[in-house]
């Protein structure tokens, strides 16, 4: 079994030195992915009443959202350079929006961005345009107004509308004439929920992985969104859908079409929230690979399982399902569904939960004593048509009740397709070569990506998820084979504590520190889930030990047209943690690192500690060893 292990080290740095002297010039390269039921969304127009992160409702949501998502349309190599978005391939997961993606592009001249959900499972990429039906905006707790960008063909000087005689327009039984303006119409099966509106072109902004500066236009054709209906109005992908599936509409199909990437692409998704996307990368030679089964009316990234694996426990079972990252958990049908969750059940320790006033989407689920820090539990497992192997590296989600906490298995019984959902992608970089026809996967940190130059950062010294079944060891072709070899078919997690303890685990040290700094260093505008976690530990470190804050800004303001947004969000997030009331610095330096201003900052004030996450040092936003040279105070960082 594998143990439930989610404490937190907090390492903090006492370093001496001077000033920072000169200041160069800084580059940051990162797009930032949120979930849809961030503390910043919990308000959208007047659903005032999205459920709290980690709560039954919470979880019932995501699933509700994930049938709605489901319902949609799932049913030669080149020395192409890879490509990403224009800010970077950099991006994050906020576990308080759950496990949608989503995703900063850039589109149109001049450039607007949007924050669109990321969906292997729909190919069409659509915006809200011209809209007499759309989301505008969040509203905050504390009735700060963040708005979204808009998107108007009369606003671009590089747009047009799609005539029906394009290849593209799937509707062309609508149309009056060959010259009339494509309509689209995207449907769902619940609640209503649809888009509408006309095609149109449009520049996508995007640069090269292995040079930054080098940008790349691409002329594609998405959706405008002038009709939105149902959970597009309240929450799922309030400002876009980016389809990445296999239809010839779709942003990597018309990418590839154009020879500006070869035909796949990679989302990376990371046990600690951080993740990369990269068009045109076709993953490494030592990955797993498994081949797509492809329908000629609609293909999707649809594969073969043929044994699973639980706790030990192997048995033959061939089904298909579609890997696809717009959906939370993942879903199986009979008898896979039964068989994992049944296996898992029999071996589960904790005693089964059985309340039905709970409000859990999920069947399996175990209670946790009031003291208990960890558990055991089960591992998942899975065998790729092909014979290679993919390890779950997290199958359970860990809920909070009125009358405790309590573990599930993280599978909802499907009534149609199987679907491996993002929660059984963690720990994984995931290639969808569409080249080759088949789907990749190799574990990863999303830190450790090599052979396709995705990131500009450094391999970390931490060890990537461990592999928790010996892969020699389930080679055994009969039912129910018990597994034997070096590595565990049970593993332990221990209860993730609250917030508060971590700034308890060290509260001698923070008793004199009056004057803290929260350096803001990632360019999205919502935070990313470091930036968040720093917000929220700062706040909490100066409401129990009477401190003032400063915030300081590094970067200028035509850098980030969401300038006003981001702070809006720095002030929510710190307004959360009972604390309304800091100063602002606005750093604007020419060409300064985010370095050097922090520790200049730093110095001018005479503060007494600098708080940041790990997140600004792994993604090279922070040079950790410039910083230890030159910052005259203690600094506090806080893993991921």
């Amino acid at each position: 079994m594998r143990e439930f292990s989610n404490y937190s080290c907090v390492l903090l740095l006492v370093v001496l030195g001077l000033s920072a002297g000169s200041c160069y010039g800084f580059g940051t390269f990162g797009f930032d992915i949120h979930h849809r039921y961030s503390d910043p969304v919990k308000q959208i127009l007047a659903v005032d009443e999205l459920p709290a992160k980690g709560s039954p409702e919470y979880y019932s949501a995501m699933v509700h959202r994930d049938k709605i998502i489901k319902g949609r349309r799932l049913a030669t190599a080149n020395d192409q350079t890879p490509v990403t978005f224009l800010d970077g391939n950099e991006t994050y997961r906020l576990d308080d929006l759950g496990f949608l993606h989503y995703a900063n592009v850039s589109i149109g001249t001049p450039a607007v961005s949007f924050l669109v959900a990321l969906d292997t499972g729909s190919d069409l990429f659509w915006l809200p345009c011209d809209c007499s039906k759309c989301v505008r905006g969040l509203k905050t707790s504390d009735n700060q107004m963040i708005e979204f960008n808009i998107y108007s063909l009369n606003s671009s000087n590089t747009s047009s509308k799609v005539p029906c005689s394009s290849a593209l327009c799937e509707q062309q039984k609508q149309c009056s004439s060959p010259q009339s303006n494509c309509p689209y119409e995207v449907l769902y099966l619940s609640n209503g929920t649809s888009s509408t509106g006309v095609l149109v072109e449009d520049v996508l902004h995007l640069t090269t992985d292995e040079d930054k500066t080098k940008a790349v236009e691409a002329k594609i054709t998405f959706g405008c969104g002038q009709t939105q209906t149902g959970s597009f109005l309240n929450g799922a992908a309030p400002n876009g859908l980016f389809g990445l599936g296999m239809d010839n509409v779709s942003v990597p199909s018309i990418l590839a079409n154009e020879n500006l990437a070869s035909n796949s692409f990679s989302m990376c998704f990371g046990p600690d929230g951080v993740g990369r996307i990269t068009f045109g990368d076709r993953g490494s030679s030592d990955q797993g690979e498994t081949p797509f089964n492809l329908r000629q009316s609609h293909p999707t990234y649809n594969v073969s399982i043929t044994q699973v694996n639980v706790g030990g426990n192997t048995a033959d079972l061939d089904f298909n399902a579609i890997f696809d990252s717009g959906t939370s958990f993942t879903y199986l049908n009979d008898p896979a569904y039964t068989l994992i969750s049944e296996n898992f059940n029999n071996l589960a320790i904790e005693k089964r939960h059985t309340s039905n006033s709970s409000g859990l989407p999920f069947e399996y689920c175990y209670d946790l004593s009031a003291n208990q820090t960890n558990f055991k539990y089960p591992i998942v497992n899975l065998t790729m048509k092909g014979g290679d192997y993919f390890f779950v590296n997290d199958p359970i989600i860990v809920i909070s009740l009125q009358g405790g906490d309590v573990y599930c298995l993280g599978i909802v019984k499907s009534d149609n397709v199987n679907i491996i959902g993002q929660n059984f992608m963690t720990g994984y970089r995931i290639v969808f070569d569409r080249e080759r026809m088949v789907l990749g996967w190799k574990a990863s940190d999303c830190y450790d990506i090599e052979a396709s130059n995705t990131l500009p950062v450094n391999p970390p010294t931490a060890v990537p998820p461990a592999i928790a079944v010996n892969p020699e060891a389930t080679s055994g072709n009969a039912n129910n084979t018990n597994i034997s070899g070096a590595s565990p078919s049970i593993t332990t997690k221990a209860v993730p504590q609250p917030q508060d303890s971590e700034v308890s685990l060290v509260a001698d040290a923070f008793t004199h520190f009056k004057h803290l700094l929260l350096p803001i260093t990632d360019r999205n505008p919502y935070l990313s889930e470091g930036t968040r976690q720093a917000a929220a530990t700062t706040a909490a470190l100066a409401k129990n030990y009477g401190a003032d804050i400063t915030v300081v800004d590094e970067k200028q303001k035509e850098e980030l047209p969401e300038h006003g947004t981001q702070l809006s969000s720095i002030r929510w997030h710190l307004s959360q943690g009972g604390f309304k009331e800091f100063k602002l610095l606005e750093r604007l330096g020419e060409g300064s690192k985010a370095t050097a201003i922090i520790a200049e900052v730093a110095d001018d004030l005479n503060l007494d500690l600098v708080v940041m996450s790990m997140e600004a040092i792994r993604s090279k936003h922070v040079d950790a060893n410039l910083l230890v040279e030159f910052i005259p105070c203690p600094v506090l960082f806080l893993p991921l």
